[in-house]
């Protein structure tokens, strides 16, 4: 729906007109429409959301608005809320909130709700336990089929999702049955018979982006999370994923850029802290290319013998970057889609080494033919051809050992990214190309 339009029906009072527009729209179109507004049009729009979809619009609202409501709802409209929450949106914002709205929350929130909260905060912030829900649907082995509708009928609506319920004995997981199962199986079959016992699960402790990972490679709806004594605590559903592979990617998206990553949106992030997060990188990357420039000095006498020498410069270094930057990247998503890894360290090197040299064979005939009909110089179409071959092979080679030495380390790959490689390959195709060209030339 068009945003003045709205706004005109709020501020002519059509109260009901915007309670039926809300009515038929969607909860994330709704989210996205309330981000376009002030302060004062947001709280009053909010309240005109039906009672049993506001909970669903807050959640997929930002946390900026987020932040704004929670400071403006009266208690009990908080309370409503918060009631119609499942716990990991709940945990979510919270983690998200200033100290005195976190409070606010918490008050809001009954014993029970409270407890189960600060259990989920206590957990590591890039484990499964952090993003885990405790509403997840439980039976015990011994109902029937029948048995087990009924108690999905009666608690599934407090649930995130009732497509896969969990079969438990004293907390501990013996077993998962689909609602397809239930559904298609005679009401007076035991869960028992029926239940898959092969489970695929993960720990609390398990790093989430690796939980986004069994869930994808398994084709999970939800995958249970257990302590360390093996009992079920809370299901990780596929929305949560998702969450944390767009987080994850963005997060190296901006790494691979030389920005520190930020979980705000890029207009919620002041042009001041924009410059923050950019300048220590760039003042790492300037600083370094001063290693760059020595070279360079060092050679000044061959500049001085041949003057066409420096013309060639800019072309080694960034075909050199650009081919590092190939590297890098592929094997930085082979890393996050776990496809490779450091087992495959010299399989990796020897692929990447037949790769760079049927690319540097051919750039160097290319540029080796160009540069002989244009300056009708042999000895600087040799140095041109080899230099390149030899900085396409070394910079390929630096493209993809560095992400994976950064992952046997613990460092993120992302960071051994198109900046940094290319400044590391630029150093090294200079030294490369004036050895050569002195060799050569007998500098």
């Amino acid at each position: 729906m068009n945003k003045d339009i709205f706004v005109k029906l709020l501020q002519e009072r059509r109260y009901k007109s915007v309670k039926d527009v809300l009515d038929v729209m969607n909860a994330v179109d709704i989210a996205s429409l309330l981000g376009e507004f002030d302060d004062k049009e947001l709280a009053l729009a909010f309240r005109l959301i039906p009672k049993e979809k506001a909970a669903d619009v807050f959640a997929n609202m930002e946390s900026s608005l987020q932040s704004v409501l929670v400071e403006v709802l009266s208690e009990k409209e908080l309370k409503e809320i918060l009631d119609d929450l499942y716990m990991d949106d709940t945990v979510d914002l919270l983690e998200e909130l200033p100290a005195n709205l976190v409070t606010r929350i918490l008050d809001a929130s009954g014993p029970k709700e409270r407890e189960t909260i600060n259990k989920l905060l206590n957990y590591p912030e890039d484990s499964a336990g952090s993003i885990m829900t405790t509403e997840y649907v439980d039976l015990k082995p011994h109902l029937t089929v029948g048995q087990a509708l009924a108690h999905i009928k009666e608690t599934g609506i407090h649930k995130e999702t009732i497509y896969t319920c969990y079969v438990i004995q004293q907390r501990k997981l013996l077993g998962i049955v689909s609602a397809k199962d239930l559904l298609t199986t005679d009401d007076d079959v035991l869960i028992e018979d029926i239940m898959e016992t092969e489970i695929i699960s993960v720990s609390t402790l398990t790093d989430k982006e690796e939980v986004a990972h069994q869930l994808r490679k398994y084709d999970l709806l939800a995958l249970p999370v257990l302590d360390n004594d093996g009992l079920l605590v809370g299901i990780v559903t596929f929305d949560d994923a998702m969450d944390v592979m767009v987080e994850e990617a963005t997060e190296d998206i901006t790494k691979m850029a030389a920005v520190s990553p930020s979980e705000k949106t890029y207009f919620e992030v002041s042009a001041w802290e924009h410059a923050k997060r950019r300048i220590p990188w760039l003042l790492v990357l300037m600083f370094s290319s001063i290693i760059t420039g020595s070279i360079i000095t060092r050679y000044e006498n061959a500049f001085a013998a041949i003057p066409l020498l420096v013309s060639f410069i800019p072309m080694l270094m960034d075909t050199g970057g650009n081919c590092g930057s190939q590297s890098s990247t592929l094997i930085i998503r082979g890393i996050a889609l776990n496809q490779v890894t450091f087992h495959d360290f010299f399989r990796v090197i020897w692929k990447e080494f037949r790769v760079s040299l049927i690319v540097g064979v051919v750039l160097a005939v290319a540029n080796g033919l160009r540069i002989y009909l244009t300056y009708q110089q042999a000895g600087m179409a040799i140095v041109i051809a080899l230099s390149l071959v030899a900085t396409v092979i070394s910079a390929k080679l630096l493209g993809c050992i560095l992400p994976m030495f950064a992952k046997k380390i613990g460092l993120d790959p992302a960071l051994m990214a198109s900046p940094l490689i290319t400044t590391i390959v630029d150093a090294s195709s200079i030294m490369i190309y004036f050895f050569i060209a002195t060799k050569v030339f007998r500098l």
